[in-house]
């Protein structure tokens, strides 16, 4: 079957719940969840305001920024092995489009999360030990060279949907071909000033960010 008449399939039931289960899931804020309860404030009021990992670390709480990137690449992974073990492989597909959508756009932070690059690492691990490996691998080269998070995710991330048609096949291609889409439209911003060469780099502080 060609890759795109998937998209003219009706969805079944399993990949609706599978879909749901991922959203919910993945929409727990652990950023925030992990710096308040830290008494390290909003972290939406630090930085870039983003809940990921990477704001938390100019904090300079590493512990927490470790924590949130952990907790965060875990809620991926569970809503994926979640649901492949309740109804196989399409519906862990779902899962993992759920789970990233899920802390992109939480419900419990009006729709204003992640730029869900843990979580979809997390879900990676759970597709494809080997292409979650390469991701590793490809994120660390250029995080060496540039010392730029933002762009070592962004190319990390389109590397993964050649990788996965290679190692998996089609259906976990398209579906994190998507996921990488919406990995660069959550990055617009990190993008434009990427061009503009004012992006912060890995570990350099913001001069709204708290002492540790």
């Amino acid at each position: 079957m060609e890759p795109y008449l998937y998209l003219a399939m009706p969805i079944p039931a399993a990949a609706l719940l599978a879909l749901t289960v991922g959203y919910l899931l993945g929409s727990i804020p652990f950023g925030l969840i992990l710096t308040r309860l830290a008494g390290a404030g909003d972290i939406r009021t630090v930085g870039s305001g983003n809940i990921g990992a990477t704001n938390v670390l100019r904090t300079g709480r590493k512990g927490l920024a470790a924590a949130t990137l952990l907790l965060d690449a875990l809620k991926g992974a569970a809503a994926v092995l979640i649901m492949r073990r309740a109804n196989g492989g399409d519906a862990a597909l779902a899962a993992a489009l759920g789970a990233v959508a899920g802390h992109m756009f939480p419900v419990w932070l009006r729709f204003q999360g992640g730029k869900g690059v843990a979580t979809f690492i997390g879900a990676l691990i759970a597709v494809s030990l080997p292409v979650a490996a390469a991701f590793g691998v490809i994120w660390g080269a250029v995080a060496a060279l540039t010392r730029y998070s933002s762009l070592s995710a962004l190319i990390a991330c389109a590397c993964v949907p050649p990788l996965l048609w290679h190692w998996t096949g089609q259906r976990a291609a398209l579906v994190f071909l998507a996921l990488a889409v919406l990995v660069f439209v959550r990055h617009r911003g990190n993008i434009a000033r990427l061009m503009r060469g004012s992006e912060p780099k890995i570990g350099a502080r913001t001069p709204d960010a708290p002492k540790p």
